[in-house]
Formats: structure tokens, sequence, C-alpha cells
């Protein structure tokens, strides 16, 4: 029997076969992990050529038609997570390659969010900078008890975010394109309209979907609209902003700064502005990277490999 061939990429931690019991994998095929990160398709492609299965991080790496198209052997794809937005669904079903889904915690993104807010807030950045050297206070921070907070996106982790925010003794107001009142008033907060949000909040934070109706939701105008005090926060995914825009309103002190998670281009390039302007708190897409999260997705990626292995049903994108 030929053996198959799997590849785990983008295991930047080092931690993928720590997460979960790989052995009854391993006993059934060559498992070869990945570490680093490629972004021309051209290496991709080359490296990805021989495996059978490719196991991906939720859109660390994209698989689009035109990088399937050179994989004849690939048969299987093990994602992370309900969705993926960066495997071309249409071409890996024409193909004849498998994609599965996992399971997710849904606590790692409004703790980051929360997390990014608070610095924002009190200046945890500068301080811990200021200690380390030496120093001592430095800046004066802002009340978050008070302030109104602007959720666009009242979802699942938006009304986890709007929770908290009422605990803080916050206003909290939201908009997207199908909230309704009963909606937001069943969270606790007030539905308005994307201008009044943008205009009266002073802390925006993005909690939808990317899709090509939602692609640019905050642009130049949209960020001329906020306070010069606020901060623009956002955990989902880079492209609902105009990153260009962003990086002006920044630079131009349009708005107070900008909490970020996530980036058109990820891993974002080393000489990228977004890594030097003063007034943006940024990390590396951590927002789902805990040990909780981690464990469901490897958990259910090996069970989705030993269910193609052996020919059994699988839960699919």
């Amino acid at each position: 029997m030929v053996t198959k061939r799997i590849a785990v990429l983008d295991d930047f931690q080092g931690v993928a076969i720590k997460s979960a019991d790989w052995t009854p994998v391993k006993d059934r095929a060559e498992v070869t992990v990945f570490n680093d990160h490629l972004d021309d398709e051209e290496s991709i492609a080359e490296r990805l050529l021989p495996f059978d299965a490719v196991c991906v991080m939720r859109e660390r790496t994209p698989l689009p038609r035109r990088i399937l198209e050179r994989l004849p052997n690939l048969r299987f794809i093990a994602s992370t997570g309900a969705r993926n937005a960066s495997i071309d669904l249409s071409a890996a079903h024409d193909l004849g390659i498998t994609v599965s889904a996992t399971g997710a915690n849904g606590s790692g993104a409004p703790e980051l969010t929360w997390a990014l807010i608070l610095a924002a807030a009190r200046h945890v950045t500068t301080e811990v900078a200021s200690f380390r050297s030496g120093g001592w206070q430095t800046n004066v921070g802002l009340d978050i008890s008070g302030s109104t907070l602007g959720i666009i996106g009242l979802g699942r982790i938006g009304r986890q975010i709007a929770k908290v925010g009422l605990a803080f003794g916050m206003e909290v107001i939201a908009w997207s394109q199908n909230l309704t009142d009963d909606a937001a008033n069943a969270a606790g907060v007030r539905r308005v309209e994307k201008q009044a949000l943008l205009r009266q909040a002073d802390w925006v934070t993005l909690h939808l979907v990317l899709s090509e109706r939602t692609r640019g939701v905050i642009g130049h105008n949209e960020l001329m609209m906020m306070k010069p005090s606020a901060w623009l926060v956002n955990t989902s995914r880079g492209p609902l902003v105009d990153e260009a825009a962003l990086i002006a309103a920044l630079q131009a002190g349009t708005i107070a700064g900008a909490a970020l998670d996530v980036f058109d281009r990820e891993p974002l390039p080393s000489a990228h502005p977004l890594r030097t302007i003063p007034n943006v708190i940024g990390t590396p897409h951590v927002g789902f990277v805990t040990e909780q999260s981690y464990g469901i997705f490897y958990r259910d990626m090996v069970e989705n490999l030993l269910a193609w292995l052996n020919g059994a049903p699988i839960r699919t994108l």
C-alpha cells in the first residue's frame, strides 16, 4: 500500500503536533510539518506538489484555483474553523478535492478585542516600555466607563463585546446592514445608523464576516466622520478597512489611533508603515491563537484526517 503524504502548513509556534494526539494518523501516513510561511504561489505549489493532503490554519496560506490545479496528488484539505475564505471551494469541488471543517472556540477574538481596547485606553505598551527602561508614568489614561462603544456587526462576537462594554458602564451602540431594533434591544444596545455610530463612538470596533458587501466598510469617508479622539479596533479581517485610507488618517491625526490584529497581507511585511506609526497598537493575528482554540482545531483536524483515510463521512466546508 502506498503511504499517504500529509503536510501541515504555517505552524508558526511549532505546536500543531503537541495540540492533539496525531499517533493514529502517523501510523497510517507520513506527516510533514512546516513552521515557515510561503508568500509566492510558485513556491507554494512546488512545496505542496508531493502531498495527498494538506492541513491549513484558516486564512494563512491561500489556495486559489491556479494553485490547486497544479497539485494533481492533492485529494484532501483539512482546514480549521467553519469557514476559510482563502480556499477556492468551487475549484476544490471541480478537482475532486474534499475540504473539511472543524469546531472552534468562540472566546478568543472577543477577549483580544478587549485586551486591545484596554491597552489603548491605558497606554499599556508605552507604560510597559517606560517601566522596562527605568522610567515611570508617561501618559494620562482614558476612562472606559461613560464612553461610547460603537459595534459594527452585532453577531455572535459583537454581542459578546457588547456585554462587556455594558459591564464597564459604557454606552453601547451598534450598526450593521441587517441589524434590527429588536435584535439590538435584545443585546441591551441601541441600534443607530452607520454615520451616527461613527460620529458618536469613542471606540469603533469591527465584527463582520468579510464579503464583497463588507470589504472596505471603513474607508476615507468613514474615517473622516469619526471623532479625532476616537480609536478604530479591528480583530475581524484586515480588508474590512481601506488600509491606505487608515494609514493616511493615522498619520494626519484624523483619529486618535487604531488597535489592529488583522491586516490586508499576513504576515505583515517587516517594513510596513503600520509597524511604526506611533498611534497603532498591533498584534500579529492572535485573536484565535489560544490553547483551547488550537486544541479544538487540531483534535478535529486529526479526526477529519482519519475519516478521510478510512473513507468515512467528513464535516466539509
